[in-house]
């Protein structure tokens, strides 16, 4: 028998290819068996010597021993290992022989039958070659499934005394001392040994961490032998107290930075003593007789550092406070009463204590002497999540001499430990108060000139003598009059600060008196309690505070609503009002009551939450004052093109109700017979025919002449003077409508050209109003009133429709020029017709049909006409069943 080469298939495993994989794969594990069994055996004193290095390192062995020793063990580990890896030289990749070997030992197969598939039989004859391919095939069905199996070292024929056990329990027990606080560490070996340093066991040290209050963390207390072996972790500015008793002699508190600096942490008496000759003789003397006493270090941890007290170590791995971040929730913006709003995000590891907006002018002169400092804009901060919270402030700024000019808004945070944070800048005009009076807006201009330089205070006076050159003309108030004179006298005498102040302020009273009148005291005072307010809800005011501010708040509330609603009385109503923006009474009495119960219970943080969102609410609110200039002019233009719009709705419904009485009257005269009226009368293919062949209206007629004379003259009983009329009448009548109906198209054609003039795109449904205008009165001018009827009911129809887009257009372009925020402008009231305090007002314009409301007097007389004519139409007797049914319906009779 004799073997084939590796590289051939032989026997079974050229007939069958994936039975010659399944060995090979088999075939390559089995070599990473063998080459396993010999690899273990070789590693156990690998092993062994690098567990006894770290069961010496952990016992502390190298730390204790002097350094001629710890570099003679360390050198004697290293020839160990060194001397472990050299029968690694050993090794070799395993044959497939022994493969096979292993492959049919671990599976218990017979006479070989891996190796046979590559032998081949000793005589090559075709019996011996056929019995030879049997036996292979049969061979082969018992290798189907091989297995490897796992590897059999036999580690205890190497080691029969199974000292490899020795290792492995020191290494445990190392590393269970470790963690102790004498135990060492693996990098030992490597470092010199420590001085030793005198410890003296009568000392007794108490020593702890107290981290800033705001951070939240509470106290670390030290091991009383200062062994630990990570970096106690702690904040930026935590205070280290160290208290040291017992003993001889004064300990010594040193504290080592990590550059090698040592500075030496006195005693909390001798810190606060100054040191003298008197002193320097008593410590003479303490030293030469010392007294055991407690003495206590206190020290501030700003940096990395080891604590060293009586050969005792304690290290410090200090956690940086990062400044805050504060940025911008997007743009500032002025709301309707000229309060700035600022949406602001803020950020810091332990909260941030307060923030506020600094606001300085963009255009500075550097020797000008302003006469207020510049704007206090503090920013509300929720407590409870200050360090990550976003916020909005809304306050009063516009009686500050800056408003109205262009200014640099930063935003600036500061944490409890003191650091700052800004935001990236921001350029915006300082929101000023609209005044619509043009004397009080020329008041507020000469206090702005000499309050932002006290040195132009002529060109202030200046202005006051303009004002009052031809007073019968442009004061025509001779309190306002008088109020410039007394004005223009303290502006003449006032010297010093003071003087000046009270100077500015009064222009200010003037200013707002012409503007507001006695709404304007009110609403100062409402900001001042709500300020008031604020300020005790910052600094934990006592409840009895609370509950006086807050009755004083309600005061203020109740004084400026009843101003506000004597001035809504007869203000004229906003066509960009908004029904979901309605201030009541009752809501604000909520909020505050709301606000005290908050207060009273102890969370002032949300107490003073909501008071930010009704001061919010109460900037929010526009006082309802006339609009003047060019917006006053468009809002004019645009209530004209509605007046008219609604006298071209009015006109059209009357001319199609005439057009309908005439016409039912025409058909009244078909059914009586008028012999005026032939049978080629073009009405008459209007009619409606019977099985008969006669038109109905007309059988109806002689059903009529066939009644008594005392019927019919109650029937003509209450009839108009059209009535009378005979059907050529009738419909002469008609035709002249045409004109009346050719004039309503016109003025539409004029309504949408000034709507054009105006900026407004005319909707779709004039030019379909105007069209069915058009069709209406040709059939009028043919005498056709039933068709007349229908294309006036379109044209009405569209006329509505084009209505509803030309507000919806107004609206948004009266919107546009106040400059509405996205949030609305509260308070404004509503289309509905209510003011701002919701109670409803008066309706004014026209009514286009598109809402449900009460309706006004020419409503309420065309649905008594329609009542009126539908009872007269049941009362004459309807022949069909089916129109005198309808007519019940409509009346609801039935």
């Amino acid at each position: 028998m004799s073997k084939s080469s590796s590289r051939e298939k032989h026997g079974a495993f050229a007939l069958r290819p994936s039975l010659a994989r399944l060995v090979a794969a088999k075939r390559f594990l089995a070599r990473l068996v063998l080459l396993s069994e010999q690899i273990m055996p070789l590693l156990l004193p690998i092993f062994s010597v690098a567990a006894l290095y770290l069961a010496a390192s952990w016992f502390g062995v190298f730390r204790y021993t002097p350094d001629w020793l710890r570099v003679a063990l360390l050198i004697g580990f290293a020839v160990a290992f060194v001397a472990a890896l050299l029968p690694l030289r050993r090794l070799y990749w395993p044959d497939t022989a022994a493969a096979d070997r292993l492959l049919e030992q671990r599976n218990g197969l017979q006479h070989q039958p891996v190796a046979v598939q590559e032998d081949e039989p000793a005589t090559d004859t075709p019996f011996a070659r056929a019995l030879w391919r049997e036996h292979q095939t049969r061979m082969a069905e018992k290798i189907a499934a091989l297995d490897t199996g796992f590897p059999r070292p036999d580690i205890a024929s190497h080691d029969r005394l199974a000292l490899r056990a020795v290792p492995a329990l020191l290494v445990v027990m190392a590393f269970a001392y470790s963690l102790s606080p004498s135990g060492g560490s693996i990098s030992d070996a490597l470092q010199p040994r420590p001085a030793p340093q005198a410890s003296d066991p009568a000392v007794r040290i108490d020593a702890w961490v107290t981290p800033p209050s705001y951070t939240g963390r509470a106290p670390i207390y030290l091991t009383a032998t200062g062994t630990e072996q990570a970096a106690i972790r702690v904040p930026e500015l935590s205070n280290l107290t160290v208290r040291v008793s017992g003993g001889k002699t004064a300990e010594k508190v040193v504290f080592r930075r990590e550059n090698g600096e040592a500075q030496d942490i006195a005693p909390q008496e001798a810190a606060k003593q100054p040191a003298t000759p008197a002193a320097q003789l008593a410590e003479g003397a303490a030293a030469a007789n010392p007294v055991p006493s407690a003495t206590t270090h206190l020290m501030k941890l700003e940096e990395n550092g080891r604590l060293e007290v009586n050969g005792r170590t304690w290290s410090f791995d200090v956690i940086s406070d990062k400044a805050p971040e504060i940025a911008f929730n997007g743009m500032p913006k002025p709301t309707v009463n000229g309060a700035l709003e600022i949406g602001f995000t803020v950020k810091d590891d332990y909260g941030v204590q307060e923030a506020r907006a600094e606001i300085v002018p963009v255009e500075t002169d550097p020797t000008a002497t302003p006469l207020y400092p510049l704007p206090d804009f503090r920013l509300d901060i929720p407590r409870r999540n200050s360090r990550d919270a976003k916020g909005l402030t809304s306050k009063n700024l516009t009686e500050h001499p800056l408003s109205g000019k262009r200014v640099r808004i930063t935003l600036v945070a500061k944490d409890a430990a003191g650091q700052t944070g800004r935001s990236p800048p921001h350029e915006m005009t300082l929101p000023a108060r609209p005044f619509n009076e043009p004397l009080a807006a020329a008041v507020a201009e000469e206090r702005q000139v000499f309050s932002l330089d006290t040195r132009k205070m002529p060109e202030a006076i200046a202005l006051n003598e303009a004002l009052t050159l031809r007073p019968e003309e442009t004061i025509p108030n001779l309190t306002n009059y008088l109020l410039l004179q007394s004005a223009l006298t303290r502006m003449k005498i006032a010297k010093g600060e003071e003087a000046l102040k009270d100077t500015a302020d009064y222009l200010w009273d003037i200013a707002i008196g012409m503007e507001d009148g006695d709404l304007s005291q009110a609403e100062r005072n409402l900001r001042n309690a709500q300020q008031n307010l604020a300020d005790a809800l910052q600094r934990n005011a006592p409840d009895g505070e609370i509950k006086k501010l807050m009755d004083e708040l309600r005061k203020a509330m109740q004084e400026y609503m009843k101003e506000l609603a004597q001035r809504m009385q007869n203000a004229p109503m906003q066509p960009n009002q908004n029904a979901q923006n309605i201030i009541r009474l009752q809501d604000l009495e909520r909020m505050m009551d709301q606000i005290e119960n908050l207060a009273r219970s102890g969370n002032r943080d949300a107490a003073q939450q909501m008071l930010s969102e009704l001061q919010r609410m109460m900037n929010n609110l526009q006082a309802g004052r006339p609009q003047q200039g060019q917006q006053g002019q468009d809002n004019s233009q645009m209530r004209q093109q509605m007046d008219k719009l609604g006298q071209i709705l009015r006109d059209q419904q009357k001319l199609m109700e005439e057009t309908f009485k005439l016409d039912q009257q025409l058909k009244d005269r078909m059914q009586r017979g008028d012999p005026n009226m032939g049978m080629n009368d073009p009405l008459l293919d209007d009619m409606p025919m019977d099985n008969d062949g006669m038109q109905q209206d007309q059988q109806q007629g002689q059903q009529d002449q066939g009644q008594d004379p005392s019927q019919q003259g109650q029937n003509q009983q209450g009839q108009s003077p059209s009535d009378q009329m005979t059907a050529e009448q009738l419909r002469e009548a008609l035709k002249q409508l045409r004109s009346r109906q050719d004039e309503l198209g016109k003025q539409l054609g004029e309504l949408q050209k000034g709507l054009g003039d105006m900026g407004i795109k005319p909707g779709p449904g004039f030019g379909q109003a105007q069209r069915e205008m058009e069709g209406a009165g040709r059939e009028l001018g043919q005498g056709r009133g039933e068709l007349a009827i229908q294309g006036q009911g379109r044209a009405l129809e569209a006329l509505r429709q084009g209505a509803r887009d030309m507000m919806n257009q107004m609206m948004q372009a009266m919107q546009g020029q106040q400059g509405q925020g996205p949030q609305g402008q509260v308070g404004q009231g509503n289309q509905n017709g209510r003011d701002p305090l919701g109670r409803p007002r008066r309706a004014e314009g026209p009514d286009f049909g598109d809402q449900v409301k009460v309706p006004d007097e020419i409503d309420v007389q065309r649905a008594r006409e329609i009542l009126d004519a539908i009872r007269q139409k049941l009362g004459n007797n309807p022949s069909q069943e089916i129109e005198r049914r309808y007519l019940e319906r409509l009346l609801d009779i039935q």
